[in-house]
């Protein structure tokens, strides 16, 4: 914004000189009273200069006439991972523009946690001179949880002083580490003080916190939270002063989180939506914030006030009071509805021009070069014994093992398997997942462990893009399937892949850090939906749509109960990294 933009602004307010656009014939949303009411809106450059009576003026360059349609201020999604729509930033800001999203708060924490501080730099450039709005956030969780996972790198005070000098870093990203916080590790002490100390924002991940714990987390100065897990949850944190981000990635929680707000008397100010994460043939087929917004609006949620959340309240959030209201003075980034019961973009204004039209971009973005990572898995390849979980110095016996119980929400179970030859037979209604660190920090063996309550695997399941370490993944029973599934990420620098009886039947290659692709945003789409629906050939799934969101969070090591990391069998709940061998007796061959 120059100061002759403002200038002339001033000057367009009064009369004294012609807008350089006129919208006419609007219903403005208005976030600051929740009215819907009829007014023009006159803009210069990138600045909206003046809101006015219908009719009252006619002088300017060029003029929109939105017959009656209702405008609303561009959406804000304020926290997100753009790592999650495996695209390059200019094409994920080609969609979500499109659907009327004009600011988004970008946590690059997949990128740093296998770049390191170059791949927040690599956040910024990316997305730097896109007509979207990216606010990066500084990651503290480098790694999610130190001592129970590596990944490609360790971020601590030093590491968050420094991104935090950066002027294009808003804040702290969400800090995942709550054993940290709760009982004063020296690195979140760190982190925390440097965030402070910035007077940037510092976004939480309070994950099944409450009561003192809850309140110790707020203490310790962080502000919001996005990881809702019931109704009761969500109050209980709006209650205790944090800022909800309620996020489309988990809309199965949606109906009670609005049936609760919907009782308060008053709706505060510190409620936002977020996406967190969508898939790409999502993110193109059902949509980003908009997709939220319509779930909350079917769900019962006034449309003023869903949009309410995604603008005025998500910029006083993210200290951007250049956007969220329809106001002299404010960016001209904006929405065009033909109705409030359904959103559907159908026009969209950033800095005052109208780039999209009807879900599309009127031009392509014109892409920033780029020096793009690649050679991030850093492995050889794997041979199909890697793949057998063995007993150590056994011969033949049984043995009790520890074992990981359910995909999303995990358990700790036991359970006796024979042992022959050293080598344990699956049981019956029983996985292996298998873990390889990709990043050349440690030699460590893989890890290996069983898995119950994803049942007999009809093949194998891989992926180098596992929340937050990233290192290289695999789900089966047969080694064969497993080998070759590894391989084939290996192979084409990460990605995911799906193998059944010696073939790979789908695959998704992600060459950029492991997690992204240069590939269009139709195409991956395409080869997504592919991947998602050929999972059902390995596993049975209700919904199939979240087989790959339980497969990317299965070795999240700061949650609660048994994670599989390149380190070990660990327990989120006591950060312990736990024997899987519990114990063993030798018993007679019974095959000779």
């Amino acid at each position: 914004m120059t100061a002759d933009t403002r200038r002339r602004a001033v000057m367009a307010a009064r009369g004294d000189t012609p807008f350089d656009l006129l919208l006419t014939h609007t219903r403005i949303v208005d976030m600051a009273t929740g009215e819907i009411r009829d007014a023009d809106v006159g803009i210069v450059g990138s600045l909206i200069a003046s809101v006015h009576p219908r009719g009252s003026r006619n002088d300017a360059h060029e003029t929109h006439d939105l017959n009656n349609q209702f405008l609303s201020p561009g959406l804000m999604d304020t926290h997100v991972h753009l790592e999650s729509s495996h695209l390059l930033p200019a094409r994920y800001a080609e969609i979500v523009l499109a659907q009327g999203t004009t600011a988004v708060f970008w946590d690059p924490h997949e990128l740093a946690n296998v770049l390191g501080i170059e791949g927040v730099r690599f956040a910024i450039e990316a997305s730097r001179n896109l007509p979207l709005q990216v606010m990066v956030a500084a990651p503290s969780s480098v790694p999610s949880t130190p001592g129970l996972e590596m990944s490609g790198a360790d971020f601590a005070g030093e590491e968050m002083n420094t991104l935090l000098g950066w002027p294009e870093v808003r804040g702290v990203a969400e800090v995942m580490d709550m054993h940290g916080v709760l009982n004063g590790s020296q690195r979140m002490l760190e982190i925390l003080q440097a965030g402070l100390e910035s007077g940037k924002l510092i976004e939480g991940h309070a994950r099944g916190l409450s009561g003192a714990d809850l309140q110790a987390y707020l203490a310790a100065g962080i502000t919001s939270d996005h990881e809702l897990t019931s109704a009761e949850d969500a109050l209980e944190k709006l209650r205790a002063g944090l800022t909800l981000e309620i996020r489309g990635s988990h809309p199965y929680l949606l109906p009670d989180i609005v049936s609760a707000l919907k009782t308060l008397p008053h709706l505060s100010s510190q409620i936002t939506v977020c996406t967190d994460d969508v898939p790409p043939d999502m993110l193109m087929e059902k949509g980003g914030i908009i997709a939220l917004l319509n779930l909350l609006i079917e769900h019962g949620l006034p449309a003023t006030d869903a949009l309410r959340f995604a603008t005025l309240n998500a910029s006083l959030r993210l200290q951007r009071n250049d956007l969220g209201l329809i106001a002299a003075g404010r960016r001209a980034d904006l929405v065009v509805f033909d109705s409030l019961d359904k959103l559907t973009a159908r026009q969209v204004y950033v800095a005052g021009k109208c780039i999209a039209r009807d879900g599309a971009m009127i031009e392509p973005l014109v892409d920033t070069p780029l020096t793009l990572p690649r050679d991030t898995v850093r492995l050889t390849a794997r041979v199909a014994a890697d793949f057998c979980m063995h007993i150590d110095n056994a011969k033949h016996g049984v043995a009790r093992l520890h074992h990981i119980s359910g995909a999303r929400f995990t358990r700790w179970g036991e359970i006796d398997v024979q042992v022959r030859n050293g080598r344990v037979d699956i049981p019956a209604g029983f996985s292996l997942i298998w873990v390889q660190h990709r990043h050349a920090r440690h030699a460590a063996k893989p890890q290996i462990a069983l898995l119950e309550g994803w049942g007999e695997l009809r093949g194998a399941i891989a992926t180098s893009y596992s929340h937050d370490s990233h290192n290289l993944v695999v789900l089966g029973r047969d080694p064969n399937d497993m080998a070759l599934a590894a391989n084939t990420l290996i192979s084409s620098g990460g990605g995911m892949a799906l193998v059944q009886n010696g073939d790979v039947i789908a695959h998704v290659a992600m060459p950029i850090a492991g997690m992204l692709s240069e590939l269009a945003p139709a195409e991956l789409a395409r080869q997504f939906r592919e991947l998602r629906e050929r999972s059902s050939q390995i596993a049975d799934w209700e919904p199939p749509y979240r087989v790959f969101k339980a497969i990317e969070g299965t070795c999240l090591a700061c949650n609660a109960g048994p994670h599989l990391t390149d380190l070990g069998l660990t327990d989120g709940s006591t950060r312990q990294i736990v024997d899987p061998l519990i114990s063993y007796r030798e018993t007679p061959d019974t095959t000779q």
